[in-house]
């Protein structure tokens, strides 16, 4: 891998937090327009549609808060382990609202060094970038707790690398950092942190990243 672009922590952290509120911008949007609708003195099945769309968009902008938390945030202390288990469950609340791609998971609920969970989430939200069109998205836990092999295959229908990412990978990368460009860079350089060498290749229908 190559060299990495160099990012302030002060545009690394406004960075992230742009990412996040573009992830739940629309699931806040559509529970301020199921509030309008009940302003309205609505009729009871309107007020049915209304409410069923406040829930739902409340479940889908808490999970991906949940999963953002652990993904992009502190986590705990310098040092602190995550139980891969609680990272499984954020992951797949995260995946409820997929439509088009499903999520699999593979490996030993275990304690894992903090910055290894979040690659493995972070890799999660790559392959899902990686079938645009849906399909099916698989993390794996491999090997021991102490040196984990961690693994993301991603099948769908044109299944590809994300392009940003492929572009940091090689070193190619020369686009201006955004809030679309940080997680695929912030993936990267969580493995640096982690002590583990990142690779992602394409095959037929599937896309497999992994980290060892």
């Amino acid at each position: 891998m190559q060299r990495l672009p160099e990012v302030s922590a002060l545009d690394l952290a406004a960075l992230l937090c742009s990412k996040v509120c573009h992830d739940i911008i629309s699931p806040v949007g559509a529970i301020a327009n199921g509030l309008e609708l009940l302003d309205e003195e609505p009729d009871a099945e309107t007020s049915r549609v209304a409410m069923e769309l406040i829930r739902a968009s409340a479940a889908n902008a808490s999970a991906k808060l949940q999963f953002a938390r652990i993904a992009f945030g502190a986590a705990g202390s310098a040092g602190a382990e995550i139980d891969t288990g609680d990272a499984e469950a954020l992951a797949r609340g995260y995946f409820a609202n997929e439509k088009k791609t499903t999520l699999e998971w593979s490996g030993e609920r275990v304690l894992m060094p903090k910055n290894k969970v979040k690659l493995l989430l972070n890799m999660v939200l790559v392959g899902l970038a990686a079938v645009p069109r849906g399909g099916a998205v698989r993390a794996e836990i491999r090997g021991a707790t102490a040196a984990p092999h961690l693994a993301v295959t991603a099948t769908g229908t044109a299944a590809r690398v994300p392009p940003i990412f492929l572009d940091f990978l090689s070193g190619t990368f020369a686009g201006t950092l955004d809030a679309h460009a940080i997680q695929p860079l912030y993936t990267l350089k969580l493995a640096e942190a982690a002590g583990m060498a990142i690779s992602a290749t394409a095959s037929g229908e599937s896309v497999m990243i992994e980290a060892r």
